[in-house]
């Protein structure tokens, strides 16, 4: 099953701004949430940009990674 079948992608931004005009001091959270359950799998907490970026490479492996790859390739630590 494909993983943007299994999952969904929640982007919590900080405030109203875009993340190129967003506050140095403002972080945006990120959840991978498995939609059977409805329970958050993977959680990050980013500076806008970061977070933006970060959200555009998981919706990109969403698409197009199985459940079980999509998962054994974020489970592990991302860098900033």
């Amino acid at each position: 099953m494909k993983a943007n079948r299994a999952y969904r992608l929640i982007l919590t931004r900080g405030g109203r701004a875009p993340a190129l005009l967003a506050d140095t001091d403002r972080v945006d959270h990120i959840e991978v949430v498995e939609i059977d359950s409805g329970e958050v799998i993977l959680f990050w907490d980013r500076p806008p940009q970061g977070a933006s970026k970060l959200a555009r490479a998981l919706r990109a492996d969403l698409s197009q990674l199985e459940a079980e790859e999509f998962l054994a390739r974020w489970a592990e630590p991302v860098g900033e």
